[in-house]
């Protein structure tokens, strides 16, 4: 009886050492997860100086990155503020990316910045905003609608409250009046 129990022990054991078995893998080998880590729903981010608020920005969904990027997968929407705390121009986009190490944003599809005082608008549809030195630019076909005329080009450098622009290639309409 003890020989059986023996045997018995000894079949239970090698059954249970071959069913743990596993395949040693590589773990360079294996697929990564490269989504987001970080999944946030109706973001607010305010930028201050001095407990001024300067620049509000607002998403339906960021998404971040293990690398520390940002996108805005359903676009973006950005105010401007001047010193006295009135909202001075806007910014929005259809698709977002930020890049936090470099202070960088970009924005594509429908790209449409608004100066409200000057009453003028910025149409593209991919704009760079460099959110360290308050610019932005683009490479790409750019349509400006001021209340006296409406200037197209292919390029762009502007303050981001497009208080001044520069168009590099520039077309359109002029209106000059001689004083």
């Amino acid at each position: 009886m003890r020989d059986a129990f023996i045997a018995l022990l000894l079949i239970v054991f090698a059954i249970a050492g071959f069913g743990c078995k596993r395949d040693i893998k590589n773990p360079d080998e294996e697929e990564r997860y490269t989504g987001p880590t970080i999944e946030n729903h109706d973001v607010t981010t305010l930028y201050s100086d001095s407990a001024k608020l300067l620049i509000k920005l607002q998403a339906p969904v960021q998404q971040e990155f293990e690398e520390g990027d940002g996108v805005f997968p359903k676009g973006f929407y950005v105010e401007f503020y001047d010193e006295q705390g009135n909202l001075e121009s806007t910014l929005r986009g259809n698709h977002g990316k930020q890049d936090p190490r470099k202070n960088l944003y970009y924005a594509r599809g429908n790209v449409v910045v608004n100066n409200l005082k000057k009453k003028e608008k910025l149409e593209t549809e991919e704009l760079y905003w460099d959110r360290k030195k308050a610019k932005i630019y683009t490479e790409k076909f750019v349509k400006i609608t001021t209340p006296e005329e409406i200037l197209t080009g292919k390029g762009l450098t502007a303050n981001q409250d497009l208080s001044r622009y520069s168009i590099k290639k520039v077309t359109g309409k002029f209106n000059f009046s001689e004083e």
